[in-house]
């Protein structure tokens, strides 16, 4: 069952958080999965102690990134922006009154009546249209965390990560991103992407687009984290 949580990244989102894995080791299931990944991405950096329960969940995840990945598959959560939620209109009296009314004059409609040749040609056409898009569904898609390295202390990693983000593929999306200390005072940048996988090789992405000229400048070299079918 899909999970959603709202704005993870402000206060009142990580309450909310917090609370939800007060009996929780994972976001969902039994294993690190693709959804610990989401939340973990949508988080701009390590929770604070006062959130004991997120805090103890982002280091496992962020342990688990460095030493072995994240291969569960899970089962879907969704970030929204706002924990405002949007109010549902309620249709007037009226509107009901005439609603019921339309349905009162569809008891007259022949539902069992013989198909035109026009009826039949529509029907046809609606299946054929239903068809092709479902077969365009059934792209499969990936969600990708990348290690992106800068060459030393003193790469702007501003620049460094709008040069990253510079990059556009016919089925590349970038998503969250964050800078992860790594010794020295030299960060990385931690970025999700998503990939259509009949377009985007994230090999060749790396080899022939991140890592070769003018963006080469300010990456040094870039890693795999995470590779998750979608």
């Amino acid at each position: 069952m899909a999970v959603t949580f709202y704005d993870p990244s402000s206060a009142s989102g990580l309450k909310k958080l917090d609370e939800y894995l007060l009996p929780r080791s994972y976001i969902t299931g039994y294993q690190a999965s693709k959804d610990d990944l989401t939340v973990y991405a949508a988080l701009p950096n390590a929770p604070s102690d006062e959130y004991v329960n997120v805090s103890r969940w982002y280091k496992h995840i962020d342990a688990l990134l460095r030493i072995s990945g994240v291969s569960g598959e899970g089962s879907g959560v969704t970030i929204e922006g706002s924990l405002v939620a949007e109010p549902v209109a309620t249709p007037p009296a009226a509107d009901t009154k005439a609603a019921a009314a339309e349905d009162d004059d569809d008891d007259d409609v022949d539902l069992f009546g013989e198909e035109t040749e026009e009826e039949k040609k529509a029907a046809e056409e609606r299946a054929a249209a239903v068809k092709a898009s479902g077969k365009k569904k059934e792209a499969g898609k990936s969600s990708v965390l990348l290690d992106v390295k800068p060459w030393d202390d003193e790469t702007d990693m501003k620049k460094l990560e709008e040069a990253v983000r510079s990059v556009e593929m016919e089925g590349l999306l970038w998503g969250a991103s964050k800078l992860v200390p790594v010794g020295y005072g030299i960060k990385k940048l931690q970025i999700m992407l998503t990939i259509v996988d009949d377009l985007v090789s994230v090999d060749t992405l790396i080899e022939e687009r991140l890592t070769v000229e003018p963006i080469n400048e300010y990456v040094q070299s870039c890693d795999i984290v995470a590779f998750n079918k979608i």
